[in-house]
């Protein structure tokens, strides 16, 4: 599932796949979007078949064609969506909309990104959602528009809205920790405190599935050092940003949780192994991993400790009082610029987000970014999309995929590195050093374009 949300620099598939975007045409090989069923205006929906199932687009699908008799939605739901709809996009045949996020293997959205082929959606959160009186906007959880997963050129508007977003934070034993008399620290001063106490019982303060992980806890972690601005300045590769102090705060903070965490995380930090990691929460023997919203249901029939009960908390600030900050994946809904019936794509788009789609998304484990959702929840649930309910602030984006340098990979860079720096074959300097290095690369290749 992780795999699913995280966010890739992709390489590749610029070019061929995109030639002759700029002409629309239906995907049965014939142009134009108002092509009639009947006499019915044919909408063409690609949707990712996620860990949340296909059932629930065919129920979307039926409510919308019945709120809308003059339209037929033509839906195309599957696993391996690149290799189902590439055929004919390659032919310059496009869905209208398209459901599939940043950071798949295939990397077919970033290079629709990177050849800036992406239809500008900023008209559609000013459009009443149909059937109901409030904006798109207005609905939305503020903050989830104004990102580089929804604008990834920084120029102020909005490519790609905003799906099934999904918490994410430090996941606990809360019995362990009640039953200890531990606190949940709110600043790393108590974090270290904590660490000491739990050392000296046997216990670790921090394990990671995998590094790759790592990548939400450095996003809010950075926050948390330097603030939204400061955020931005890094994922933008902005000059100086990654050498300064708020990001040398960062890279020292993991440098000292590295001797707090877990002997065995790094020998389990693998594709194969990495539930050992987690199990070490289920087990007491660490407290705290980063994680998702999912992380329940992948451990569901693990066996666990006595009275064990999921906890979640954003991360601590540095100071008394200061900010805390939970990064939030969420998937991305977009338009090609080949489409070629937009007006009634947008139209769909700002229905995603009606109370009718919203309600059969949520039946599926799907979650809307719309503001009151987290109260139709119950249980864990309700606990992990309460976070920022709860004071905790909201990071979203990452780390920007607008161009491609040879040799240069800054996910593995800034994350996978950590597993050196845990093991002690790297410095937390060098990993700093490295990570200024490749900025720099990206920044000069991005301002040559």
């Amino acid at each position: 599932m992780k795999k699913a949300l995280g966010m890739v620099l992709a390489l590749g598939l610029s070019g061929l796949l995109l030639a002759g975007c700029g002409s629309g045409g239906s995907t049965d090989g014939s142009n134009g979007g108002d092509k009639a069923a009947g006499d019915k205006k044919v909408l063409k929906v690609a949707a990712l078949e996620s860990a949340y199932g296909a059932d629930m687009w065919d129920k979307v699908k039926s409510a919308y064609e019945k709120d809308n008799p003059g339209v037929k939605v033509e839906l195309t739901v599957d696993k391996k969506l690149e290799d189902v709809i590439s055929p004919n996009m390659k032919a310059g045949n496009y869905p209208d909309v398209i459901l599939l996020a940043t950071g798949r293997e295939a990397g077919l959205t970033e290079t629709f990104i990177k050849d800036k082929n992406l239809e500008d959606l900023t008209d559609v959160f000013d459009m009443k959602v149909p059937g109901e009186e409030k904006t798109v906007k207005d609905k939305l959880i503020p903050g989830f528009i104004d990102t580089l997963a929804t604008n990834p050129y920084n120029d102020k508007k909005t490519y790609m809205a905003p799906m099934f977003y999904s918490p994410t934070g430090l996941f606990y034993d809360a019995n362990l920790l009640k039953t200890k008399g531990w606190e949940v620290p709110k600043t790393w001063n108590e974090m270290w405190d904590l660490g000491e106490k739990a050392k000296k019982e046997g216990i670790a303060l921090f394990t990671y599935p995998t590094a790759g992980y790592l990548d939400s806890f450095m996003y809010s972690l950075l926050s948390v050092t330097g603030g939204p601005e400061f955020f931005n300045d890094a994922m933008t590769y902005q000059k100086g940003a990654w050498s300064s102090k708020e990001a040398t705060e960062a890279f020292d903070t993991v440098g000292k949780l590295a001797k707090y965490t877990a002997s065995t995380t790094v020998a389990n930090a693998n594709d194969n192994d990495f539930t050992k990691n987690q199990q070490l929460i289920l087990d007491d023997k660490a407290i705290f991993m980063p994680n998702g919203t999912w992380v329940p249901g992948e451990m569901k029939d693990a066996p666990r400790a006595d009275g064990f009960e999921w906890g979640m908390t954003a991360l601590p600030a540095f100071e008394s009082g200061g900010d805390s900050y939970s990064y939030t994946f969420f998937e991305q809904m977009w338009m090609p610029t080949g489409a070629a019936n937009k007006e009634e794509g947008k139209k769909f788009i700002s229905y995603m987000y009606s109370d009718k789609a919203a309600d059969i998304f949520k039946e599926a484990g799907a979650i809307q970014p719309i503001q009151g959702m987290s109260e139709k929840l119950d249980g864990e649930n309700k606990l992990f999309y309460s976070i920022y309910d709860n004071g905790a602030k909201a990071v979203m984006g990452g780390l920007e995929n607008t161009v491609t340098v040879e040799g240069v990979n800054m996910r593995d860079t800034l994350f996978s590195a950590v597993d050196s720096v845990v093991s002690g074959d790297k410095t937390v300097k060098d990993w700093q050093d490295s990570v200024v290095d490749a900025a720099d690369k990206i920044r000069e290749a991005a301002d040559k374009q």
